[in-house]
């Protein structure tokens, strides 16, 4: 199915090669070499090859000029050859009218008329009556519709295939797309709660312990043994405090996590899900940052990687992450189709406030060239961050 346009186009050539090799025999054929046979091989040989000149399956392609061609040339071969009854090299103009129908476009349709009115040209010559001369104009009109026919099937199974392939990798892209949303919108979700708990839970602890060493200093009776239960309660606090702690620091586990890693993580998993070539550029080393620029640079990527694969068909893609001394900078190129007009829609605009809110900036380029390049580029301030080696 992926090279049916390729089949058929080879098909209708080996058709059209074979009508003029046969008349090619006939003429070579011919009892006695004459000047007449040299004048019709000539001709057959210069009908057979000046209109591939403009039309060859896979390479090129004007099919208006061919079909001109092809009915100055050939078909005027095919009347002069009905004309002269003592002609040896003689064949009806049904396969050229099926290979013109092939490759007819809007501005060829005039050849349909063109094709189902050559025989009234020696009709008269002939003394044909109507009925033969209709009967000889429709095969050639029929297989003239047969080829547009051929065409439009062969056309209807290749738009067929590319969006079949369209959609298996708007799946995969989805597939990706929705696991990366799930996973950051839990990371997010994990954070919230942490600070939530160190905010509230934290706080309410450390209340209470101020509270029971105030009740120690304040208690006048049995002050032995009420001094001993605020002792034990207060070391619980402090047990629960820790606690506390521990299940705060495991929830929030995610926010000290390495960039690089999370960058790495997030290409592999692209890699699987789309089998599009990514190749990475990353720094040794890698700065401390906080956790709301750490998940504005993964949502900028994800976004540059989804419209790549998405708008952009793109097949190959290069993601460069720098820092300096002031800044983080990342950069994602792609191969895919160029952007003819740069349109900020939602995902890219809600990328663009996430990062301006950070400080920095987010920019879209894309431009013609030999590959053509499309690039996001965005750039965050790092302010208070202290260099640190990769583990």
């Amino acid at each position: 199915m992926k090279k049916i346009l390729s089949f058929m186009d080879w098909g209708i050539f080996a058709l059209r090669l074979y009508h003029y090799i046969l008349l090619l025999s006939q003429a070579l054929a011919a009892s006695g070499f004459s000047n007449r046979t040299l004048f019709n091989v000539i001709w057959l040989s210069i009908a057979l090859i000046i209109p591939l000149l403009f039309w060859f399956p896979g390479r090129r392609m004007n099919k208006v000029w061919f079909c001109l061609l092809e009915l100055l040339l050939g078909g005027s071969y095919y009347v002069y050859s009905v004309i002269h009854p003592d002609l040896t090299s003689k064949a009806d103009y049904l396969l050229p009218s099926l290979t013109m129908g092939y490759l007819l476009t809007k501005r060829s349709l005039w050849i349909v008329p063109v094709v189902a009115s050559i025989p009234f040209s020696y009709q008269s010559s002939l003394r044909l009556s109507w009925e033969q001369t209709l009967s000889i104009g429709t095969d050639n009109l029929l297989f003239c519709f047969i080829g547009m026919w051929a065409s439009f099937v062969a056309h209807a199974y290749d738009q067929k295939n590319k969006l079949v392939i369209e959609v298996e990798q708007q799946n995969k892209l989805l597939t990706h797309y929705t696991a990366e949303i799930e996973k950051m919108t839990l990371l997010e979700e994990r954070n919230r709660m942490s600070k939530e708990l160190h905010d509230t839970l934290g706080h309410s602890f450390i209340s209470l312990i101020l509270s029971l060493d105030a009740s120690i200093a304040l208690m006048d009776s049995k002050p032995a043994e009420a001094k001993d239960r605020l002792i034990r309660v207060r070391t619980l606090a402090e047990g629960n405090l820790d606690e506390m702690r521990n299940i705060v620091h495991e929830m929030g586990e995610e926010e000290e996590s390495s960039l690089i890693r999370q960058i790495e993580s997030l290409a592999d998993r692209f890699r699987e899900h789309t089998g599009v070539a990514l190749t990475l550029s990353l720094p040794e080393t890698e700065r401390s940052i906080h956790f709301e620029v750490r998940q504005a640079v993964l949502r900028v990527i994800q976004e540059s990687f989804t419209n790549a694969l998405k708008h952009g068909k793109a097949s190959q893609l290069h993601l460069e992450l720098r820092f300096s001394e002031s800044n983080l900078q990342l950069s994602v190129r792609n191969n895919g189709q160029p952007i003819d007009k740069l349109n900020y829609g939602f995902g890219l605009t809600t990328m663009t406030h996430r990062v301006e809110r950070l400080g920095g900036s987010l920019h879209l380029s894309s431009g013609e060239g030999t590959p053509a390049i499309t690039e996001v580029r965005c750039e965050i301030p790092l302010k208070g961050v202290i260099p640190h080696e990769e583990n």
